[in-house]
């Protein structure tokens, strides 16, 4: 649950700490007071869009912090853990900063986290029903995700296995699209494909030629110089008169007549000897190297042209030899798939017919479900109806055939009455905005019931009033009770049923507005649900009003908040 929400220079908050226990809470205040400002600073919190706009104005960044108890949500903590985050002492703590650049930061327990991981793990922790989210229950599309929701596993397995089909099958329709829509195309591709290939296959390319041929190259070019450097190497070594080799080998005698005297001096007379060994060991290289050192024209005008023609392939395939390669190995697929497109297409056409066959399965598999399950779904929803004061509503799932998608093959739509003796018709005909909100929570407690440990509602209560009102207080008091609820709303009726109650309003400081936060007691708040009651102070028939609603819903022995 969430334990704590600290904003701080977001929209008109300088600073503020809600601090929640369990149960049902409240938020109250005059219209236009900031309650619905931190409800949008938690969705910012819980991975939300926004943008530098909500930066309170004069400060440099915002940032939202929410803190969550999840010793009772093992799936947050697993998806927290599937995105590499620690959970310690059954806290995951969720941090969004926002600068004036547009830059957005967000942090699990303190570590950097993308929008998405956010998302994964919020998704198990609450659940939020804004101002106007009753108005996306009007868009049919979303009907068919609310009932697989509430389905579970079984939809979700079987959605899953449907998308991978359909994508698949997609792939392979536009394949066989391509090699059915132009064959002048393909005849065109493949004669620039036979010609590309034949001119890097006839160059018989070999990984690290290029190397060794600029070195050939090096030699060849200046193989006068060469010789005549390595010639006169050798002489100094080897070939004249007190050359190094004679001069060393008569050193090392004389080392080792004086060793055989002085055994102290046998180290020297051994380097001495080595050194030997390796100067007749470089006489041999030398004279090995000027025996191949010479000037060759027509293997350098070889050389020149070898590496010409890899600079040319190069400048057309690919930088490196092994690039041109692969590019080769790559158009030989197509070419082959070019040449043989005749098979391809039989080819694709009947892996299509089998996929397609597979899908249509699977489709009927989650039509069957979703059929199934529909009814129950339906008396559940009725019930919370009926609980909400709609007790001859009638609610209906229509599931009708339709074309095959990523979800299914199903128009799934619900379908309402709110009258005795009238046919159900889409909601869009039929609820009013106040029903709306009532039809909205009946559906949120259905598919969220035991999932998510917090339901967070800003004025789901617009529209309604008197004893619809009264009902609505005793829905969010009876879910209070499963789950964490807080509730913004502007009925004193619904205001009394909670544990905790909080006023937020404005005040001027510093020639600034600002929003600020308060905890009410009991005294506290019969002094505010009497205004919500429209009193003008705090006597009269408005504060004993008030007085009975707390009364009547025991609040006082509820938590001051």
């Amino acid at each position: 649950m969430l334990v704590e929400l600290h904003i701080r220079d977001f929209a008109l908050i300088d600073e503020l700490t809600l601090e929640l226990g369990g149960g049902f809470s409240v938020l109250t205040g005059e219209t236009g007071a900031g309650k619905s400002i931190i409800v949008d600073a938690l969705e910012v919190a819980l991975g939300g869009r926004t943008g530098s706009d909500i930066i309170r104005t004069g400060a440099r960044k915002c940032i939202v912090e929410a803190v969550f108890d999840v010793s009772d949500s093992p799936a947050a903590c697993d998806a927290a853990a599937e995105n590499g985050f620690d959970v310690e002492d059954n806290t995951i703590i969720l941090a969004r900063e926002i600068s004036r650049s547009g830059r957005s930061q967000a942090r699990v327990n303190g570590r950097p986290a993308t929008a998405a991981a956010v998302r994964s793990i919020t998704t198990h922790l609450v659940d939020v029903h804004g101002q106007h989210e009753h108005q996306s229950i009007l868009q049919t599309s979303i009907h068919v995700e609310i009932l697989d929701n509430w389905i579970g596993e079984d939809a979700r397995s079987l959605r899953y296995a449907i998308s991978s089909l359909y994508d698949q099958l997609q792939s392979l329709k536009h394949d066989l699209h391509r090699l059915q829509t132009d064959e002048r195309e393909r005849a065109r591709l493949a004669d620039l494909y036979n010609f590309q290939l034949a001119e890097i296959r006839s160059a018989q390319l070999v990984e690290g030629e290029e190397e060794s041929l600029v070195a050939e190259k090096n030699r060849l070019a200046n193989a006068e110089r060469l010789y005549a450097a390595a010639s006169e190497l050798y002489g100094s070594l080897s070939g004249s008169e007190a050359c190094a080799v004679d001069r060393l080998s008569e050193a090392t005698g004389i080392a080792q007549r004086i060793a055989a005297l002085d055994p102290s001096m046998d180290a020297l007379a051994e380097t001495l000897n080595a050194a030997l060994a390796n100067a007749q060991e470089g006489v041999a290289a030398v004279r090995d190297y000027v025996e191949q050192v010479e000037a060759n024209p027509d293997r350098l005008e070889q050389v020149d042209a070898r590496l010409e023609l890899i600079k040319s392939l190069k400048r057309k395939y690919g930088d490196e030899i092994s690039d041109i390669v692969g590019y080769a190995d790559s158009i030989a697929q197509e070419l082959d798939v070019l040449i043989n497109a005749d098979e391809r297409t039989s080819s694709l056409s009947e892996q299509i017919v089998a996929l397609q066959e597979e899908l249509n399965s699977e489709c009927a598999k989650l039509t069957k479900i979703r059929k199934g399950a529909s009814q129950q779904f339906e008396g559940l929803v009725e019930s919370e109806l009926k609980a909400l004061a709609m007790e001859k509503t009638r609610f209906q799932v229509s599931i009708e055939a339709a074309d095959t998608g990523p979800s299914g093959a199903d128009a799934v739509e619900f379908l309402i009455s709110p009258n005795p003796g009238e046919p159900v018709k889409p909601l869009a005909r039929i609820a009013s905005g106040g029903e709306m909100s009532r039809i909205m929570l009946a559906l949120k407690t259905v598919v969220v019931r035991g999932q998510t440990p917090t339901m967070v509602f800003d004025e789901i209560d617009s529209g309604i009033g008197g004893r619809t009102a009264q009902v609505l207080g005793d829905k969010l008091a009876s879910l209070g009770r499963r789950c964490q609820v807080m509730c913004v709303t502007h009925l004193p009726q619904v205001a009394g049923k909670a544990e905790s109650h909080f006023n937020i309003s404005k005040i001027v400081r510093d020639n600034r507005t600002v929003v600020q936060l308060k905890a009410l007691n009991v005294e506290d708040r019969v002094v505010e649900l009497a205004r919500m009651l429209g009193a003008e102070d705090t006597s009269g028939a408005a504060i004993q009003h008030a007085r009975e609603i707390l009364s009547l819903a025991g609040s006082g022995n509820h938590k001051a908040g």
